[in-house]
């Protein structure tokens, strides 16, 4: 799979087109939106095995900064970012949302950040997925978008959205 280039030195989040609708009406992305565990990742097995940005309290991000698939691939095999990347398999339209980190300031967190959270919390039954993920703790508002782009299986593009 080729991995967007516009996707590449970044820091995203991403979201289906009907989520993305709730959080421009909230004016934020939050931690723990009012929808359905069987909509999220990673919850199958119950609360003690959630997501470990979501136990953290914040907003799962892709942090793709200097990051090179082929080489976080072999590093990570068990990453499952091919699963989000253009998008998930379940829908075949997503809304990337660039985020700007100078705004959010100390309540954003790297992904390698998150790996040693992750590690010295010693919630190791959390997934997560390394060096990639990053968080922001607590709700994201929109004033951090810097971009919006919505990618669709159909047309196999990043098409620029005002919000």
């Amino acid at each position: 799979m080729t991995f967007p280039p516009i996707l590449l030195d970044r820091v995203w989040h991403s979201t289906s087109p009907e989520r993305f609708g709730s959080i421009i009406q909230t004016k934020a992305i939050l931690p723990n939106p009012n929808i359905d565990d069987s909509e999220r990742w990673g919850t199958a097995s119950g609360p003690e095995f959630f997501p470990f940005v979501r136990y953290i309290g914040g907003v799962s991000l892709f942090d793709f900064r200097s990051f090179d698939k082929d080489e976080y691939s072999k590093k990570c095999p068990m990453s499952s970012w091919q699963e989000f990347v253009p998008f998930s398999k379940r829908i075949n339209s997503v809304i990337w949302i660039e985020i700007d980190i100078n705004t959010l300031k100390s309540s954003f967190i790297s992904g390698s950040e998150v790996r040693s959270l992750w590690h010295a919390s010693k919630q190791h039954r959390r997934k997560y997925m390394p060096f990639i993920e990053a968080a922001h703790i607590g709700p994201l508002p929109i004033e951090a978008f810097k971009k919006v782009f919505q990618y669709t299986e159909k047309r196999i593009v990043f098409e620029e959205l005002i919000y």
